[in-house]
């Protein structure tokens, strides 16, 4: 029940700083947040003006991460990513997009094969940064269909998409929107 107790009484919005912040510290587990909390206690509260007596445990960390909605949070980052754009959606004229298996993720399967946990990132060249990512499981989905669904959730109305030779097999979206590769 520690869990539970010490993560409800530290407020969400202000102890999501603490998370930020040990994982740009390059926190990479639960308790890594919690050292750091503990070892940046005083100057984080006071910086962020709480009255706070204990820093927040791995449990409360485990309890805020259980609470958060990946999906909104992404489609948040992205939107206001595309806003720091000088001209929004409307000057986003070219997208790179790219998927990569995560180093550590391969598991066999029944049938002698090997499973991976795979990323998919669309690059805005605009802004220098990825507006948008996804994780799939290779055994339950594809690269493709993943990029389909990222591309899906923006305007792409004249953005030039470079893409991997895995991409240009046929006319991706199968609409009048898609069309041959011209150059590959």
């Amino acid at each position: 029940m520690r869990g539970c107790d010490a993560a409800c009484v530290f407020p969400p919005g202000t102890c999501c700083w603490w998370r930020v912040l040990g994982i740009l510290s390059g926190c990479q587990s639960l308790r890594d947040l919690e050292r750091f909390a503990i070892r940046h206690h005083s100057a984080l509260t006071e910086a962020l003006g709480l009255e706070l007596r204990r820093p927040p445990s791995d449990s409360s960390f485990r309890y805020f991460f259980h609470q958060v909605d990946v999906a909104a949070l992404c489609a948040a980052l992205r939107d206001w990513t595309i806003a720091q754009i000088p001209g929004g959606s409307t000057d986003l004229d070219q997208l790179v997009c790219d998927g990569k298996t995560l180093r550590g993720s391969i598991e066999p399967t029944a049938g002698g094969g090997s499973a991976f946990i795979a990323q998919v990132t669309l690059y805005s060249a605009a802004l220098g940064v990825a507006i948008s990512q996804a994780c799939y499981a290779t055994g339950e989905n594809h690269e493709r269909a993943v990029l389909r669904q990222l591309l899906g959730e923006l305007d792409l109305e004249g953005v030039l998409i470079q893409a991997d030779a895995l991409h240009t097999q046929r006319p991706f979206f199968g609409s009048s929107r898609s069309r041959e590769p011209t150059s590959c």
